[in-house]
């Protein structure tokens, strides 16, 4: 789980998510099939791969911006394809490398989208 502010509206954000073909860019080892799109409010996601479970991007209209909440509820894929869960201390490295993905991903999203607009300043045009 991870949440980041976006001093952009929700509709801004959404547009990074909303294009499949970025995908393996974001989760490489991650096969993504929408299960809900909610337009501006996000998407979410059955997960195949590396890992089996659900993922989603929920994104809330805050202030003058957004708030990006990543969820990623999935298992290491076992042999026959279904979720085995990890071992404790291996499942704990594993989140904390996701973690780190995720926030890595979405300071990403907030330095290209704002542009160095700072929260409470007007947006720039096209946002």
């Amino acid at each position: 789980m991870d949440e980041t502010f976006l001093a952009v509206p929700p509709a801004v954000v959404a547009a990074e998510f909303a294009t499949p073909s970025r995908w393996p860019q974001l989760w490489p080892d991650l096969q993504l099939q929408v299960m809900t799109d909610r337009g501006v409010q996000g998407i979410r996601w059955t997960v195949r791969g590396a890992l089996v479970g659900s993922m989603e991007v929920w994104l809330e209209p805050v202030l003058d911006g957004t708030l990006l909440h990543y969820y990623l509820r999935a298992d290491p894929q076992g042999p026959d394809g279904r979720p085995r869960p990890a071992p404790p201390r291996r499942a704990a490295v594993e989140v904390g490398r996701r973690q780190r993905a995720a926030k890595a991903i979405a300071f990403a999203c907030k330095e290209r989208l704002e542009a160095g607009r700072e929260p409470g300043e007007p947006p720039r045009a096209g946002h």
